[in-house]
């Protein structure tokens, strides 16, 4: 196997260079075509001057140019630093300026949504290092670049894929290549640096482990290629040689019609990705008939219902359901749970790892010891497919990794005999929303950008709605209190998941008194947001 990500997908057009590897949009891509495509994209780059060890920030949803600006950087030897299309201001101008991206790429008009607005808000620290924006669009949108601010150089996507191909190829197996944000415990997010050859050798694997190379195999992606879910996802799909359903972004109803159009067999999602496409699939079961009858494997993440109730609804209506294990650290679908498995098991996430060569251990955060089968602890993760590191953080990868080369996850579980391995929750604060991990610092910090806000500090919170976020307010003397005006600062700023539903005042924080200072008591703080969604 090709281990850099241009000889990977070099090798796969040229063993089937007219087999779609992409349906969407009505039509279809090949796997030729995106290799052709990708090395034009790659010479548009290079003419902006990028090269190895630049940064090319893709902003955009599921379409092909995401792919082919991905693989068009592997290709120089340039990283590509992934952003959520769902993030705002002050999220991808600390990205930007973090990563220090020399190209960003974005769709203006997707949705309606005024991506140049966000950028420019940004503020001019987090724009220093850009000197192009690459402006993409379908139809009227494709036709003529957007005005920019400032030096800016704007560039339309369709020159860069009507370029000349780029003839080299400067990709090294240990260049790196993709950066993933993620939130832990710290204000900032982490920039989860892999390398290519990381990112290829996963793909065989998880396409191998998961039967994505089956003659009929058909990918549903309607997972965000942002993040190391949907990319996996991807990745994995194409090392199959058998092609993905690509949405640009998810819809239950159109994901439920597409699954039937195009006999999907495999698809990975949260699980409330599948209760609306189960809700959409009602109607026609009206004759008794399975929903999707080609769908033989569902891998999903609980992140807002109880996994046995879901994995019970999926055998009762035919669809397979299955527990996974991945972060961006170790790549998403690092492990998976047997599709013949019992729905006791199929309901629990961790699983076998997909890799032979990957190795899970759990050690007591206390001791230090490690744990047998069975005992709880904070999982250990090796393998050819963990991060190379935290980009310009030497103090986190250090803390992350250990000296043997293994993942610290953070993670509770406990490995079992048979090999594999039970995720059973976060050991600390971090607080999943909108299927994102998110780090509560993260939030309050922004929060505390508002005038009116002396501190702040956020919890989770489970209600009916599922998991949020609770802010805990203390207002600068003389500044009153507003929920709405904070409510309205944060949904100007950051991604709408990340958003607190409530912004309660509160005159001081509960704190005690430990060996290592005083701590803030978190945990009551929790429960005064339990009482309150009560």
């Amino acid at each position: 196997m090709r281990e850099t990500l241009s000889g990977f997908l070099e090798a796969l057009a040229g063993s089937a260079p007219s087999a779609p590897a992409i349906l969407g949009g009505g039509r279809a891509v090949s796997f030729g075509t995106l290799d052709d495509r990708s090395r034009r994209v790659a010479r548009g780059l290079s003419d902006l001057g990028v090269g190895r060890g630049d940064r090319v920030a893709i902003w955009l949803p599921n379409v092909p140019a995401w792919l082919e600006l991905y693989f068009a950087c592997a290709r120089l030897g340039a990283v590509a630093v992934a952003l959520n299309t769902r993030y705002r201001s002050s999220e991808v101008g600390g990205i930007l300026g973090a990563s220090g991206a020399k190209v960003l790429a974005l769709w203006p008009g997707f949705r309606k949504i005024d991506f140049l607005g966000i950028l420019g808000d940004a503020g001019p620290a987090a724009l220093a290092a850009l000197d192009a924006v690459v402006v993409y669009g379908e139809g009227e949108e494709g036709d003529t670049p957007s005005k920019l601010f400032g030096d800016l150089k704007a560039v339309r996507y369709g020159d860069l894929a009507r370029r000349p191909a780029y003839g080299a190829d400067d990709a090294r197996a240990d260049d790196a290549c993709t950066i993933f944000t993620t939130s832990g415990t710290t204000r900032a997010p982490k920039l989860v640096l892999h390398h290519q050859r990381a990112i290829t050798r996963h793909a065989a694997a998880v396409a191998r482990h998961f039967g994505y190379a089956a003659p009929d195999a058909v990918m549903l992606q309607g997972l965000p290629l942002c993040g190391t879910f949907g990319l996996a996802q991807a990745m994995a799909s194409l090392a199959g040689g058998r092609p993905m359903v690509l949405t640009p972004a998810f819809d239950g109803d159109e994901a439920a019609t597409l699954i039937k159009a195009h006999a999907v067999t495999h698809m990975n999602g949260s699980d409330e990705m599948y209760r609306r496409i189960l809700d959409a699939a009602v109607v026609s079961e009206a004759g008794g008939e399975p929903p999707f009858p080609a769908l033989r494997q569902c891998g999903f993440a609980a992140f807002t219902a109880d996994p046995v109730k879901l994995v019970a609804e999926g055998d009762r209506r035919a669809v397979p359901f299955v527990g996974l294990y991945g972060m961006s650290e170790v790549q998403a679908l690092f492990s998976v749970r047997p599709v013949e498995a019992p729905a006791v098991v199929r309901a629990q996430a961790g699983g076998t790892p997909v890799s032979p060569e990957a190795r899970v251990r759990v050690r007591d955060p206390d001791t230090g010891t490690l744990l047998a089968d069975g005992e709880n602890g904070e999982v250990e993760i090796s393998g050819p497919s963990i991060m190379a590191g935290y980009d310009g953080d030497k103090a986190a990868t250090k803390e992350t990794l250990t000296e043997d080369g293994f993942v610290r996850t953070g993670d509770l579980g406990h490995t079992t005999q048979d090999g594999a391995f039970v995720f059973l929750d976060r050991m600390g604060d971090a607080m999943r929303l909108g299927g994102f991990l998110v780090a509560p610092e993260e939030i309050s910090a922004f929060v505390e950008t508002h005038p009116m806000v002396r501190g702040c500090q956020v919890v989770g919170v489970e209600a009916e709605g599922g998991p949020g976020a609770v802010a805990f307010v203390i207002a600068n003397p003389g500044a009153g209190f507003s929920e709405d005006d904070l409510r309205a600062h944060c949904r100007a700023g950051m991604a709408g998941y990340k958003v607190p539903r409530r912004f309660l005042a509160i005159e001081e924080f509960p704190t005690t008194d430990g060996p290592n200072g005083v701590k803030i008591q978190r945990a009551r703080l929790r429960r005064m947001a339990a009482e309150l969604e009560e």
